[in-house]
């Protein structure tokens, strides 16, 4: 698939999942309520108005908020963002996410560029930051409507964009430290193949305090992983553990070390 063939298909993933996201923010009946870590669900609204913005002024060129790729980075950087935004009233928040989704899809119809320069300078296909911004509405949608007691249904194909349009291309793309707790890493060997259901086959070789990714079907495999694809983006990112989707077949571990899975999700640190 190219990447424009890519970019569409986020495009048209956005002008369906928006409506549902800015619908679900407006109907916030108390923004300062709990919702994921320290955040308020009023956190997560504004904080997703920033990832619109930055991913819009990414794929136009224009400069982008300071951060490094790391899980540490990326929060100090969206920390000062939410204590620089003092707005958290759901209506405003809502409409401003509506207003910043239509410049996205503008500003992405227009974009002539194949790769563009996102955090830190990171080199990425212009497909793939489409599909960040998709992943932050399909999480951030997630936590605000488990918060708030309301459905948010991910759809198989949306998190498949998500995952191989962005999460796998940002691991290639960055040091093979950047997404690891180093700790817990710096002794951990496995060569674990990612099945993804309705995706790609990707392995993922860790070594030492390391990650990188490799086409899937090579030999000396550790352990084959056939997820769903939306059950795997709740999992990487720390939404549910690993028994609900196993419990629901969402998931099937195999091969000859099969229990590497569970250090795999322990050493891994997603920005």
């Amino acid at each position: 698939m190219t990447d424009t063939d890519t970019m569409a298909q986020a495009r048209a993933a956005l002008r369906d999942v928006v409506p549902g996201l800015v619908e679900l923010v407006r109907g916030v009946p108390d923004s300062n309520s709990a919702s994921v870590g320290t955040w308020t669900v009023g956190d997560v609204a504004a904080h997703l108005s920033h990832v619109f913005r930055a991913d819009a002024d990414t794929i136009a060129g224009r400069p982008v908020p300071d951060a490094v790729v790391t899980k540490a980075g990326i929060a100090e950087a969206t920390a000062k963002l939410l204590a620089e935004d003092g707005e958290r009233d759901p209506a405003a928040l809502a409409d401003r996410i509506a207003a910043l989704a239509g410049d996205f899809d503008d500003v992405a119809s227009r974009s002539q560029s194949t790769t563009v320069s996102w955090l830190q300078g990171t080199r990425l296909p212009a497909s793939a930051v489409a599909c960040h911004l998709l992943e932050e509405c399909l999480v951030h949608g997630h936590d605000i409507a488990k918060a708030t007691g309301r459905r948010w249904p991910i759809r198989r194909d949306h998190a498949v964009l998500a995952i191989d349009g962005f999460a796998l291309p940002l691991i290639a793309a960055l040091p093979p430290a950047a997404f690891l707790d180093q700790q817990k890493a710096e002794s951990f060997r496995a060569r674990i193949e990612l099945r993804l259901r309705g995706g790609r086959r990707t392995l993922m070789v860790f070594n030492d305090g390391s990650l990188t990714l490799d086409a899937a079907g090579a030999r000396d495999v550790d352990a084959y992983i056939s997820i769903d694809p939306s059950a795997f983006l709740l999992l990487f990112i720390r939404r549910q553990g690993i028994w609900k989707p196993l419990l629901e077949r969402k998931l099937a571990a195999w091969g000859p070390r099969p229990w590497k899975l569970t250090r795999m999700l322990a050493v891994t640190s997603p920005p």
